[in-house]
């Protein structure tokens, strides 16, 4: 399980520590608009970036573990994510995503992982690539919107977005002020039922962007995991490494 959930924090990000910044204030949405104007506005929110590092805590819960960490986060935008994760201020696990492959490894039991997205779609609930990874740490929807064939409506004072195809269900939901997202859930039902629901319940100005000052997702397939995130800082596009290296005598997994 301490396996499961070093990877998991990895690809969910992490955080707790209160950051300085006020939460920005958030409006319910109020007029109709069409699909097209609310992707058109959850996109035009600025999340261009070179680099990007948050520094974070985390809680995961699942039901043999309950565990408290802290997190370094780096993001090449596109091309690479690095998670070092610290208990008590000591590197415990570190996890390297890249477009094509998911790697980490964790000290308590010296063994290490290489391979692809599929354990952690597993777990997660959903299918996973490093695309939707990086957006779910910068509060972006996890899917192309503009390639969703979308129903809107207010729903409790929020833009809902909506999709089903091939059996799954997709649900977008977002503030009235800048459609920052609110809410996204995707499930599937059938034989092997899943699902994925990720919350911002708020949000902050970091330097001129907007980024989740919250995040929380609770995934089930099979078994529950929540992972429950607050952003400690976050800055933009200075230089730092990335270094990533197995510690010598560990032992690979192969997880199934």
């Amino acid at each position: 399980m301490r396996k499961i959930a070093a990877v998991l924090f990895a690809v969910a990000m992490l955080a707790s520590c209160k950051p300085k910044q006020a939460v920005l204030s958030e409006q319910g949405a109020e007029e109709d608009r069409t699909a097209k104007e609310i992707v058109k506005g959850h996109y035009a929110n600025n999340k261009d970036f070179k680099t990007l590092y948050i520094k974070a805590d985390a809680r995961y819960t699942d039901k043999n573990l309950a565990q408290k960490v802290s997190a370094d986060i780096r993001i090449k935008k596109d091309e690479k994510i690095l998670v070092s994760i610290k208990f008590i201020g000591i590197t415990m696990a570190k996890a390297l995503i890249t477009p094509d492959r998911v790697s980490y490894y964790e000290k308590l039991g010296n063994t290490y992982f290489e391979g692809d997205y599929a354990m952690l779609s597993r777990w997660l609930g959903t299918e996973l690539d490093y695309k939707k990874v990086q957006n779910l740490f910068t509060g972006q929807a996890l899917y192309n919107l503009e390639k969703e064939q979308l129903t809107a409506k207010i729903e409790d004072g929020l833009y809902r977005l909506f999709a089903k195809s091939g059996g799954v269900s997709k649900e977008f939901l977002f503030e009235g002020a800048n459609y920052l997202l609110k809410r996204e859930t995707v499930s599937q039902q059938g034989e092997e039922p899943r699902s994925l629901d990720i919350q911002y319940p708020a949000h902050r100005e970091f330097g001129s962007r907007i980024m989740p000052a919250s995040i929380k997702v609770e995934a089930e397939q099979n078994d529950k995991v929540n992972i429950n995130i607050d952003y400690n800082s976050v800055t933009f596009d200075e230089d730092f490494s990335f270094p990533y290296d197995v510690p010598e005598g560990f032992e690979q997994v192969f997880i199934n």
